[in-house]
């Protein structure tokens, strides 16, 4: 089993409270995505110490060390959401999967603070969360935000420079025109018949330019998709092993537990027991600020 953080949906814009003093370290998978919608706090590093005033939002990639503080004097209120890229195979390529995974590793994109006065944090401020969901047109609004913080990056990043063999060339130019899950839905002799090469040369192919192999990438998308499945709907476990693309209920039962250590059933009540008791300790800090 791969060990993993508290998973926590993404793309829910959610509020919180922080009462004077207090801090909070948004350690999440993937991209965070903050705003500060009322009072002034700071955002506190070993090398950095940046103040927040209201309307100043910032985006976190999970590799980013540091921490929120409300001020001593009053407390503030804030929005965030986040990101995975994973989770985006039906709305991005693959090569612009592969930019924003990447750029998490980069320095230059740990901490970018956004003035009140920029196209993101005006986006923000527009946002109301409600109780934690996520309608389809509120999962938009964070999209475009998402676009709106990388701008052209997004796109310059996610283009291939370097020379390329013919079967390569060929190879991301389909990763940048079909969406991942798309992709993902072909056949193994489907894609090496568009890629116009051998089996073994579109395997190394495949393997080198997304970091694993056709099946583990294809293994990997089904079972993310079936936990957001599980942890956004109510829809029974037989139900989400179809949607996700498993013919057999025990199979996809046995995949699911070797990745996340626990059956689907079992996984999805430990999530609302966590987000139940998440919920109750952000009462209390409402109740003490």
């Amino acid at each position: 089993m791969k060990s993993e953080r508290a998973y926590s949906p993404h793309l829910v814009l959610n509020e919180l409270c922080l009462p004077p003093g207090a801090e909070w370290n948004p350690e999440q998978c993937g991209w965070s995505f903050i705003h500060i919608t009322s009072g002034v706090g700071y955002w506190l590093h070993p090398r950095l110490n940046q103040e927040l005033p209201t309307g100043t939002s910032i985006v976190l990639s999970e590799r980013a060390e540091g921490c929120i503080r409300a001020s001593q004097l009053d407390g503030f209120v804030l929005q965030y959401f986040r990101m995975e890229p994973d989770k985006l195979t039906g709305l991005v390529t693959l090569a612009e999967q592969r930019f924003l995974q990447e750029a998490a590793r980069e320095e230059r994109f740990f901490v970018r603070f956004f003035s009140p006065e920029t196209r993101v944090s005006n986006r923000f401020s527009e946002l109301k969360p409600k109780a934690g969901t996520s309608s389809f047109h509120a999962r938009l609004q964070l999209l475009l935000l998402l676009v709106e913080s990388f701008g052209d990056e997004l796109y310059q990043g996610s283009a291939e420079t370097r020379p390329q063999l013919d079967a390569r060339e060929r190879l991301v130019q389909l990763f940048k025109q079909t969406s991942a899950s798309e992709l993902l839905e072909m056949n193994f002799s489907e894609l090496v018949q568009r890629a116009n090469c051998t089996p073994r040369h579109f395997s190394r192919l495949f393997n080198e330019i997304v970091g694993m192999s056709f099946r583990e990438k294809q293994a990997e998308t089904r079972l993310l998709r079936a936990r957001e499945l599980l942890a956004t709907t109510e829809s029974k476990i037989v139900d989400v092993a179809l949607e996700s693309g498993y013919q057999s209920l025990s199979l996809f039962n046995l995949m699911f537990k070797r990745r996340f250590g626990l059956s689907p059933g079992k996984w999805r009540e430990q999530l609302k027991a966590r987000s139940n008791r998440r919920k109750a300790v952000e009462r209390l800090q409402v109740l003490r600020a």
